[in-house]
């Protein structure tokens, strides 16, 4: 399996279940069972992934010197995800409060607290990102300096950018110049997702762009091939969708990098995707690849692989 690089958040999340949203004041409210706390965000969960899929991965991060920092290295251990790049350089971790109802609806408060104002150590990456076969480099402000890094070093660039609504976004710029693969949301968008593929693959050096439409599916547009839907796959009810997106972009990268196909690896993302949300926590019910291989194999004999469209 190859060596792959991320440098993404790790933070402490709380998960809370909600009846529906809008959420009707209450002064007091007991629900059994509805309040979980675990390590997320999304360095954390793609490193979890990778890794889980027998990935070796070298993990940088940005954490504090307090009690959330010690349970996001404890759990680091627990994973078997290397904590050599994992600096505990601030004063605070990260935190995150996630609302979710029956229906996968969710509402995100994320406290990055002054993450935003450090920076990564250039040298400890460069060493680290030697020998590795793909970076994945999430836009949070600490790894925008390990951009020309990795490619002064040749080494394949893969990015989330979530929503972005504009591809003149200053903040997610350096990202959009680098990256070789690029993800993205549907979520904000005022064009079509077919419109702001092709305009990415116009504009910026990315030849595979990767648009998330939800309970939609998905869309691939590789450089130089038609663009294609993906539909959902119906693998397990949905529980929590917090996290699906880390899990798809995870295991595209994995699946690309060891086929060398964009198709097959983003059908097989999205049957990886598709098992993970169902259950809560943005980390919580990631496969392993013996798992996956069951579930894969499962899902060809009842669906059939091969579902895309131009």
């Amino acid at each position: 399996m190859p060596n792959i690089f991320v440098a993404g958040l790790a933070n402490l999340e709380t998960t809370l279940r909600v009846d529906g949203f809008p959420i009707e004041y209450q002064p007091v409210n007991y629900a059994s069972y509805a309040i979980s706390t675990s390590v997320s965000a999304v360095g954390y969960n793609v490193a979890k992934a990778l890794t889980n899929l027998g990935n070796a991965v070298s993990f940088a991060s940005l954490i504090g010197r307090d009690l959330a920092g010690d349970i996001v290295e404890q759990r680091l251990l627990a994973d078997g995800i290397r904590t050599a790049g994992v600096l505990r350089q601030l004063d605070h971790t990260a935190q995150s409060v996630v609302m979710y109802d029956p229906t996968g609806q969710r509402r995100i408060a994320t406290d990055l607290k002054d993450i935003q104002d450090h920076h990564y150590p250039e040298a400890q990456a460069r060493l680290a990102l030697a020998g590795c076969e793909l970076a994945v480099l999430c836009n949070i402000n600490f790894a925008r300096s390990l951009l020309p890094v990795a490619q002064a070093l040749g080494v394949l660039i893969a990015t989330d950018l979530h929503v972005l609504a504009s591809l003149d976004d200053e903040y997610n710029r350096d990202w959009l110049l680098a990256a070789d693969i690029i993800f993205q949301s549907h979520e904000g968008l005022t064009e079509t997702p077919e419109q702001r593929a092709a305009a990415i693959l116009a504009r910026f050096r990315a030849h595979i762009v990767v648009i998330g439409m939800g309970n939609a599916g998905s869309l691939l547009a590789v450089r130089d091939q038609p663009i294609v839907r993906i539909p959902v796959a119906d693998v397990r009810p949905v529980v929590n969708t917090v996290g699906a997106g880390d899990a798809f972009f995870a295991s595209f990268v994995h699946f690309y990098l060891e086929l060398h196909d964009p198709y097959a690896a983003i059908e097989r993302a999205s049957v990886f995707a598709a098992h993970k949300i169902g259950f809560n926590g943005g980390a919580v019910g990631v496969l392993s690849r013996p798992a996956f291989e069951q579930v894969w194999a499962e899902f060809v004999v009842n669906r059939g692989a091969r579902r895309w469209q131009a």
